[in-house]
């Protein structure tokens, strides 16, 4: 391996930070840590992803008619992209990330561990006569995130000019991605994630290697995850993120509503794709009314609570449907302008907040788009 492969990484997750200037001063790292919880600079092996290799002259041509995605931003000059595989209908099938490698014509997908054969199935009946290699190397490689427990958010509602709230989910185009830096090192490939600066670093490492070995290429700050797992995904809930088929179960979600648009995940000016009607369609009309929200219980529930189970207001109105939880933070397909709105809110029974990201877009001043709900 060439020496400037071989360079310590320290300096590249410290430039991840100072380029990603939209965040604030909370972009800064920090390390704070007591006997009960590890907060800061984490690393956590993610034992619930896993890795598919893709190989062959056709793979980017492949890849891109089955995507929602452009693989051109690779060849562009991006490191990853994420991305979603939809059906027919448009519904989603599996969330991914696709890392390019450093040999050409070979990419590494990454999903959900407990579909990984699911989508090598769905890769192989659309190869077809193609000369494309899928090959499954869960054994081989493991996926780990690098992320800052310490961030604080502004997820106060945002407001326009007369005082009112702008609820509404204006669609945010893609354009090509800001995520070009990657490093290669000691059998380790280390990439910043390619939905939002504040989910930190993706990172690929041969299955042999231990998470001590890989905190010595990052800096001295990162310690390893103080539970076996549940930080990181408590993390991505307390954002708003979904991820796997627990929180997206295969052909339910729609991938708008998911936020797709919003982490840079589905491209509107591409070529076609497998399930792209839908999604273009609901481009065209220029708002979805429900979204993927962050929810926050006042206290960890004492109960189990059911996928779509019923969310409602203080008159009982449906205004979302729960997805999932961990520790006090959940998540919950919610109508943006009526659970923003409402006084209370609850599950089961159980008192819940619903918070707005400080990553979405903001609005138009004006908004130049007014449509119905799409029935």
């Amino acid at each position: 391996m060439s020496a400037t492969m071989t360079i310590r990484v320290n300096r590249f997750a410290f430039h991840v930070c100072k380029r990603n200037k939209g965040i604030g001063s909370h972009q800064r790292y920090a390390i704070r840590h007591n006997s009960d919880q590890v907060d800061g600079k984490i690393l956590e092996r993610l034992n619930d992803r896993s890795i598919l290799r893709v190989s062959g002259n056709e793979t980017s041509s492949f890849l891109q008619g089955l995507i929602t995605n452009d693989m051109k931003h690779l060849s562009e000059g991006a490191s990853n992209i994420y991305t979603l595989f939809l059906n027919i209908k448009g519904r989603v099938m599996y969330d991914a990330i696709v890392y390019k490698s450093e040999e050409s014509n070979m990419y590494y997908v990454e999903c959900d561990s407990q579909i990984v054969e699911s989508l090598q199935r769905h890769l192989q009946l659309y190869r077809v006569r193609r000369k494309i290699d899928i090959k499954h190397i869960g054994d081989k490689i493991n996926v780990w995130s690098m992320f800052d427990s310490t961030r604080r958010f502004d997820n106060s509602t945002a407001v326009n000019e007369n005082g009112k709230r702008k609820l509404e989910g204006m669609i945010f185009p893609c354009g090509t991605l800001n995520s070009k830096a990657s490093k290669f090192v000691d059998n380790i490939m280390i990439y910043e994630d390619p939905r939002l600066p504040d989910l930190g670093l993706r990172i690929l490492a041969e299955s042999q290697i231990g998470k001590h070995e890989i905190i010595k290429h990052l800096d001295s700050n990162v310690v390893s995850s103080s539970k076996s797992a549940g930080n990181y995904k408590a993390f991505r809930y307390k954002l708003g993120i979904g991820e796997g088929i627990h929180d997206l179960p295969p052909e339910k979600a729609l991938p708008l509503e998911i936020n797709c648009d919003y982490l840079h995940g589905v491209s509107f000016h591409k070529g076609c794709y497998v399930g792209q009607e839908l999604t273009a369609r609901t481009y065209h009309t220029g708002v979805v009314r429900k979204r993927l929200m962050p929810l926050v219980f006042d206290n960890i529930p004492d109960k189990p609570l059911a996928y779509d189970e019923k969310i409602l207001d203080e008159s009982d109105k449906v205004v979302g449907k729960f997805r999932g939880y961990i520790d006090k933070y959940g998540l919950g397909l919610m109508r943006i302008n009526e659970s923003l709105g409402a006084r209370r809110l609850n599950v089961s029974g159980i008192n819940i907040r619903v918070v707005k990201p400080a990553w979405w877009p903001q609005e138009f001043q004006k908004e130049t788009v007014s449509v119905k709900d799409i029935k």
